[in-house]
């Protein structure tokens, strides 16, 4: 496999409408894979229709995509995104919901009322912006609010008025669920008792403000613009009105419709409020069209987007003689079972059963397992072989990876059909990149436990150091992969997936692995190689600090993402660096300034060789103070009595600890510049066995041997007490452990 560097994104994942269910994509992560095909103005193809930004950055890069959305909730996204209404378009449309009549009252203020609270300090009359519930309670414990009249906001005790408030909604319930149920399937529908259960999932006061508003949606006479802003500011509505908002924010990506022990009640009315801002779209439009309906025929070749509202398996009896597709995208969907049941709710209320008919699948199902994912891709990847030409490539996103994510996905994809040309993994908190290609192959396998161990104890020895079991994972599923020995034809997947688990598990209990764990699983913790089997050359963390210090020199100020651009092509595949790992090295050595990293004066080469050779003649001279004899050999610096080693000291410019290590005895003090001591604690945080190592030594700062050497009356007792009054790990700061 030719590992290629991760593609870093320019900017961070997108906060906007239904983020929390979205894949968390960078953006500039897809259009700076398309830069290197150089296909402007070609065809590709979005299978699954998970991430409407990633479809939008690639047509605004000048691409003809063809997506397949079988969601109806992620179909509108993609057609809000690419062609939103004007925000004055949003706040009229919200204006005038606003003044609709609800009997004698505006419709807001009579909304509003129903979250009205009393100011804990002023006792006025104010809007909470939400209520706080226990699971299964039928009354509020807590309100949070803001009050305008004096000041004081927070989470409160709720007050017996809220208590009633609530209480009395709570009795007319039964008449608005019925009709929000109704507005989903019909009332003969064998599907209906699926669409009650998830119906439970909101509170009475939420449901009634909700069907409150998509009944005055349906009856209000607007533009078509004003209707598609207001239909979007109600999604966010059916999404903030249910009760899987966990207080405190404990699962901010739900996969399960759960409420959980604690939970948040949202003001409605404000969340369409401030749905306003989410819906800002700065970018340009795109052109976008369904199809068929000549849909496709309608994208220019500057980029544009042409929807097909099915399933692919539709689609792949007759695009390949309409479109000639070029590559593949795609972020590859992970099961979600919250999002998907209640998108067949939110489809629903806001366009009928119509559209709900061809997703009630996701009304029935309850349990998504790894297995059933496995199964879906498979079929997916078989109707991608259809459509195809040999060599087209697939360049794949696999958000909040896990290991049972890959294995369902490494299994599901016929390697005889598609094989992997790269993988590139930065960590468990980032998109997983896999480019896949198209192309026939005749090679087959049983898996072996040898071959897992193999791959495993080279990706570890290029590592050089401990790892995450995610990435010691993907380098067994890459070697099984290889060979097509992650599933045998007569294997069900849920099986396969079984013996693969049960491969890793046997196959790590190997005496050349070292779990750093308190617990047996194997997914928890850290591993390692044993000493023995450990590599000399440098660890990842040292070769990456070496990197960047030297990039820095090279390049005296440089944007952060300038510093990933040069070194993700030195570290490739599973041995992309973390940020956290970055920021760690540039906090060591270099300062921010108007957006641009550049070296501490300190840490210039010159002046660091300078403060090396200065700090190497005060132990010289702390020494002689103390009536030692001086001894130098190669970077280690000798105390001695009577000819036999009193002390050692190894000075160093880095935090390059392993190196230094590797020379010095036992007990040998190890001094480095104080910028260096965070460093080095976060390399021992990633790496026990480093940790193990170095309780056999002393690590000091530069400034407690220039404080030494200021003491006016100093002995060899004195020395041994000052020379542990300035522990290293005092300066940790906050470290990024991502």
């Amino acid at each position: 496999m030719d590992f290629q560097p991760y593609i870093a994104g320019l900017k961070p994942a997108d906060s906007g409408p239904l983020a929390r269910f979205l894949p968390a994509l960078e953006d500039g992560v897809i259009s700076a894979w398309l830069s290197q095909l150089n296909l402007t103005g070609s065809w590709l193809l979005d299978p699954f229709g998970f991430s409407p930004r990633l479809v939008l950055e690639a047509a605004r890069s000048g691409y003809r995509v063809l997506v397949t959305a079988n969601n109806p909730v992620t179909r509108f996204l993609l057609e809000m995104f690419a062609n939103p209404p004007a925000q004055s378009e949003f706040t009229a449309a919200l204006a005038d919901f606003g003044a609709v009549k609800k009997g004698d009252e505006r419709l807001e203020g009579h909304l509003q009322s129903l979250y009205l609270t009393t100011c804990e300090k002023c006792d006025q009359q104010i809007y909470a912006q939400a209520f706080l519930w226990r699971k299964g309670a039928d009354a509020p414990y807590a309100r949070i609010y803001e009050c305008k009249h004096c000041g004081d906001s927070g989470e409160r005790v709720v007050t017996d008025e809220d208590v009633e408030h609530a209480k009395k909604i709570a009795a007319t319930d039964g008449l608005h669920r019925s009709r929000a149920i109704e507005k989903v399937v019909a009332l003969n529908d064998a599907d209906r008792v699926y669409a009650e259960e998830a119906i439970q999932y909101y509170l009475p006061r939420p449901l009634y403000v909700l069907t409150t508003i998509i009944n005055r949606l349906d009856s209000l006479d607007l533009s078509s613009e004003r209707k598609r802003a207001l239909t979007a500011l109600v999604l966010l509505a059916c999404d903030a009105g249910n009760t899987i908002w966990a207080h405190p924010a404990e699962r901010p990506r739900p996969k399960q419709l759960s409420t959980p022990g604690q939970f948040r009640e949202h003001n409605v009315w404000m969340i369409l409020e401030h749905g306003l801002s989410l819906w800002t779209e700065t970018g340009s439009t795109v052109v976008c069209e369904a199809w068929p309906a000549l849909g496709s025929r309608k994208i220019p070749e500057t980029g544009g987007i042409c929807i097909y509202e099915g399933r692919l398996k539709d689609l792949a009896k007759i695009v390949k003689k309409e479109i000639p597709i070029a590559a593949v995208i795609g972020s590859v969907p992970r099961p979600n079972q919250a999002f998907w049941t209640l998108s067949a709710l939110w489809a629903g209320w806001l366009w009928g059963k119509d559209a709900v008919e061809p997703y009630k699948t996701a009304l029935r199902r309850r349990r998504y397992d790894w297995a059933w994912n496995a199964t879906a891709l498979h079929s997916a990847f078989n109707h991608l072989n259809e459509l195809l030409p040999e060599g087209v490539l697939f360049f794949s996103l696999l958000p909040e990876p896990e290991p049972a994510f890959l294995t369902s996905v490494f299994t599901a994809v016929n390697p005889l059909m598609f094989s992997s040309q790269s993988v590139a993994l930065r960590t468990e908190y980032d998109p997983v990149q896999i480019v896949w290609k198209k192309e026939q192959k005749q090679n087959a396998e049983n898996a072996s436990a040898n071959i897992l161990q193999n791959a495993i104890q080279e990706y570890l020895t290029m590592r050089g150091e401990p790892s995450i079991y995610l990435h010691v994972h993907t380098a067994g599923l890459i070697a099984l992969a290889k060979i097509n020995a992650l599933k045998q034809p007569d294997l069900e997947f849920d099986e396969a997936l079984r013996k693969t688990h049960a491969l890793f598990e046997s196959g790590l209990k190997d005496e050349r692995f070292i779990h750093y764990s308190a617990g047996e699983n194997i997914e928890t913790g850290l591993w390692g190689l044993l000493r023995s089997e450990r590599p000399k050359d440098d660890a990842l963390s040292d070769r990456v600090e070496i990197a960047i210090v030297t990039f820095l020199q090279k390049k005296p100020k440089a944007i952060y993402l300038e510093i990933e651009n040069d070194l993700y092509p030195r570290f490739v595949g599973l041995l992309t660096p973390s940020k956290g790992l970055i920021y760690a090295v540039l906090n060591s050595y270099a300062e921010k300034e108007s957006g641009y990293w550049k070296l501490r004066a300190e840490d210039v080469a010159s002046t660091r060789r300078e403060e090396l050779n200065n700090i190497s003649a005060l132990i010289e001279s702390i020494g002689k103070k103390l009536g030692y004899k001086i001894r130098k050999k190669d970077k280690l610096l000798f105390w001695e009595e009577d000819g036999q080693p009193a002390r050692s000291f190894c000075v160093l410019a880095s935090a390059l600890i392993s190196r230094a290590l590797d020379i010095a005895r036992p007990d040998t003090i190890l001094v480095v510049p104080g910028g260096r001591a965070a460093l080095v604690t976060y390399k021992q945080e990633g790496d026990p066995a480093l940790a193990a190592r170095l309780k056999n030594y002393r690590v000091v700062k530069y400034r407690l041997l220039r404080a030494i050497s200021e003491v006016s009356i100093l002995t060899r007792d004195s020395f041994d007490a000052q020379i542990i009054s300035d522990p290293v790990e005092q300066s940790t700061g906050q470290m990024m452990m991502f």
